[in-house]
């Protein structure tokens, strides 16, 4: 039998916000397949239905029916955080059309007379994503929710970080008949009760430009425990190649400066902090406040244990190992083979020991030697002052060169 599948995006409710080219599909429909609330939103048409939103259960329904044109109904539109990725994967064999519909932030944006295409988009629909992080590098962030995050601890949230004064917008059952909007401060919709059904905006119009990097060491809160100063964190996380989702472990972090710096680098991904000192674990909380990064998690203890449970990195820096570097790289090795590793030392002993122990796994080393002088101040004088000299040593793969470049035609400039 010739089957077509016709994957329709029903919008925010239906009829009203489908396309006509999906509604006259749909009536020509065998029989129609989706979620509980989508199907009910048509059984005016009296048609056979499947109820179901598992890609593999719709798969296999599919291939066992005697149905020649099978509509599959998906909420707002196909192409927007929806199920319809997974499933046409699935489908691949079969004879697939997909009808586009109306998205959440597509009739929302309108509601709120409000342009989207300069807007970041976050699903918290059944996901765990950092939210902070987005308001702070975003005007314009919005958040399809749904599960256990709902618009007002987002709000809360907002307010434990200092954005309470931010601007937001929330939309819960939008184009139905119980649909709410509600515009205010963060700090003012602490205490409401949305549906789980909701979307959200918020809008930063001092969101971050540019990804900040060897920021100013009094920026950060201190006291006395040891920080890696601006000139050796900048180029040590620059060696890392830190990307926007990976997974990086700092050890011993200290007052958290390079967490930071390679939280905001990774901004869709995770940093986590390790100390075993409390003050350096609190210390690093207070500048992940401070600086915005709510993709920081701090853990206090000895990082050779610690690290035995922390997912597989993707970048490590160690900032201080108590010894235990061997049991730290060896563990990060098994996780990642192709983990990238900087460590720094500041003495002969340490660096022949780091070195080692790359060798010993059979990596090669790159070493950098560091010395910062900054200028002082002495009455009608400006003087010079050196800083301790630094070895930053880069053990792990190197990145591949870009994909696809062309080479450089030096006749061509």
């Amino acid at each position: 039998m010739n089957k077509k599948i016709y994957i329709i995006a029903t919008g925010m409710n239906g009829f009203d916000t489908m396309t006509q080219k999906a509604v006259a599909v749909l009536e020509k429909c065998d029989v129609l397949i989706g979620a509980k609330r989508m199907v009910s939103l048509f059984s005016m048409l009296n048609k056979p239905t499947m109820i179901s939103y598992q890609a593999e259960e719709i798969r296999n329904f599919i291939a066992e029916c005697n149905y020649e044109n099978i509509g599959v109904l998906l909420s707002g539109d196909c192409g927007f955080y929806s199920g319809a990725e997974k499933l046409i994967l699935l489908l691949e064999h079969y004879d697939t059309e997909i009808l586009c519909g109306i998205s959440s932030p597509v009739y929302f944006c309108a509601k709120l007379n409000m342009k989207w295409s300069d807007m970041k988009f976050v699903s918290l629909h059944g996901r765990k994503e950092n939210i902070i992080r987005h308001i702070a590098m975003n005007h314009k962030t919005f958040f399809l929710l749904g599960g256990d995050v709902r618009a007002e601890h987002i709000c809360q949230k907002m307010c434990r970080y200092g954005m309470g004064n931010l601007r937001v917008s929330i939309g819960e059952n939008l184009a139905m008949p119980t649909e709410k909007i509600l515009c205010d401060i963060a700090q003012n919709l602490t205490d409401i009760h949305t549906d789980t059904l909701s979307v959200m905006v918020a809008e930063n119009p001092h969101s971050e430009t540019f990804i900040r990097t060897c920021i100013p060491d009094d920026e950060f809160i201190r006291d006395a425990v040891p920080m890696t100063k601006a000139e050796v964190r900048n180029i040590s996380v620059s060696k890392l190649n830190i990307e926007k989702n990976s997974i990086c472990w700092d050890i011993g972090c200290g007052t958290g400066s390079v967490s930071i710096e390679m939280a905001m680098r990774c901004y869709a991904g995770k940093v986590y902090a390790v100390d075993k000192k409390e003050t350096a674990v609190h210390l690093t909380e207070q500048n992940q406040y401070r600086f915005r990064c709510d993709n920081v998690e701090t853990i206090q203890g000895n990082a050779e244990d610690v690290v035995s449970v922390l997912p597989a990195p993707d970048c490590i820096f160690v900032g201080g190992s108590s010894g235990k570097l061997e049991t730290i790289i060896d563990t990060a090795y098994r996780k990642n083979p192709n983990v990238r590793i900087i460590v720094t030392a500041v003495s002969l002993e340490t660096l022949h020991q780091c070195t080692a122990v790359f060798e010993q796994f059979g990596k090669a080393t790159e070493i950098t030697q560091i010395a910062v002088t900054r200028t002082q101040k002495v009455g009608s004088h400006t003087m010079l002052k050196a800083e301790n000299p630094v070895f930053v040593i880069f053990g792990g793969t190197v990145p591949e060169p870009l994909s696809g470049a062309l080479p450089l035609n030096p006749a061509s400039l």
